[in-house]
């Protein structure tokens, strides 16, 4: 009887094992294709480039917000699309500018013509960023669009548009503003968390 008690609790420890195992190898390939979509460049001419909102304070961009934005005016200038689709609400109670509105700031103090911005300051969530792009895209008759976000982010970003039915190519910023290892691997985590809660639900 102790034999086949033992030998059962072997077959489960193997399972189990098993089990651990296909886990971390899903992780891994779902780690590797985040990555490997954020290393894609899909830049090509478009009716508008959509950047995605990231946190400001007050009338500054944070890092991560001025790096996405400086890569939207660079495809801009390169003439991919005529019209910038700035996104990004009010950061917090008490906050003077949306993130959209701080990203205007800045392109116009680039020499961007004000008539080719366009802004929407309600979004708090990346979906909600596409969707609010969406209406914008509907009002002005627009179809194709250049998204821009972190190479990590990415992936979620073109899932949600596809969900929402937008014909959105993939320019990620060439640099990121999470370098450090702890800050990049802390960010990739959170997105393949993103990526499984969205298999059952409603995305952010």
């Amino acid at each position: 009887m102790d034999g086949g008690m033992t030998r059962r609790r072997v077959g489960l420890v193997g399972w189990l094992w098993r089990l651990c195992v296909l886990v971390l190898l899903w992780l891994l390939g779902v780690a590797a294709w985040i990555i490997w979509v954020g290393d894609r460049d899909q830049a090509a001419p478009a009716d508008a480039i959509i950047v995605l909102g990231a946190a400001a304070y007050d009338a500054r961009p944070s890092p991560v917000f001025e790096e996405r934005i400086r890569h939207g005016l660079d495809l801009y200038r390169q003439g991919l699309a005529p019209t910038l689709i700035f996104t990004g609400g009010f950061g917090g109670a008490g906050a003077r500018f949306s993130e959209s509105q701080v990203a205007r700031r800045y392109a116009l103090r680039q020499s961007i013509p004000a008539e080719d911005i366009l802004i929407e300051t309600r979004s708090r969530t990346t979906r909600q960023n596409l969707v609010e792009a969406r209406r914008l895209m509907q009002a002005h008759g627009m179809h194709r669009v250049i998204l821009v976000s972190d190479p990590l982010h990415m992936a979620r970003a073109l899932r949600l548009s596809d969900e929402l039915g937008i014909d959105a190519l993939a320019s990620s910023t060439p640099s990121t503003r999470f370098r450090s290892l702890h800050t990049s691997w802390r960010f990739l985590a959170q997105e393949i968390y993103f990526f499984h809660r969205d298999l059952f639900a409603g995305g952010n």
